[in-house]
């Protein structure tokens, strides 16, 4: 079956050799690369750092995005996080982004959690995670439906502001 280009990812019959729950984790990543493509990637520094009526910037939920990926799947492999990925959390808000390295480090964030997701034996979805400092009860299918739903949460939020930053072009 040849891809619908104009639907969406989940609906062109794409990654059908994968199961069912990955599959729709790497269809929520696609629609999120696709959609912050079409909405965010012609902004301009300035414009992703831009905080309109308060709203954080679009800049810092594609970081989020990025690092938060990271850390989830760290969680879904049975570890905690390190320093570095703590570090990283706490300056997803910082200014000053710059254009390029904010897309390539998306870019770089999805390639690789793609990789780590198939990693994944998916006839263990129900083993037991843990999640943060308190360690709070999940399993590894619970960490991977929420890697697509957080993700898509914030891409609407990076959507809703770039509309806003464009409206105050003109």
């Amino acid at each position: 079956m040849e891809p619908n280009q104009t639907s969406e990812p989940w609906l062109r019959g794409t990654l059908i050799d994968i199961p069912v729950v990955p599959r729709a984790v790497f269809h929520a990543l696609e629609l999120a690369q696709e959609d912050l493509d079409r909405w965010c990637r012609s902004l301009s520094d300035a414009e992703l750092n831009t905080r309109p009526v308060g709203l954080a910037p679009i800049a810092f939920h594609v970081r989020h995005i990025a690092r938060s990926l990271d850390r989830l799947l760290t969680y879904a492999e049975g570890d905690q996080l390190n320093g570095e990925q703590i570090a990283k959390m706490k300056s997803e808000l910082d200014a000053a982004a710059k254009h390029d390295e904010l897309f390539e480090e998306l870019k770089a964030a999805l390639h690789k959690s793609a990789q780590r997701i198939r990693a994944f034996d998916v006839t263990r979805l129900d083993d037991h995670r843990e999640v943060g400092p308190k360690k709070l009860p999940t399993t590894l299918g619970g960490l991977l439906v929420h890697i697509a739903e957080h993700t898509q949460r914030h891409v609407g939020q990076a959507i809703t502001t770039s509309k806003i930053v464009l409206a105050q072009r003109s």
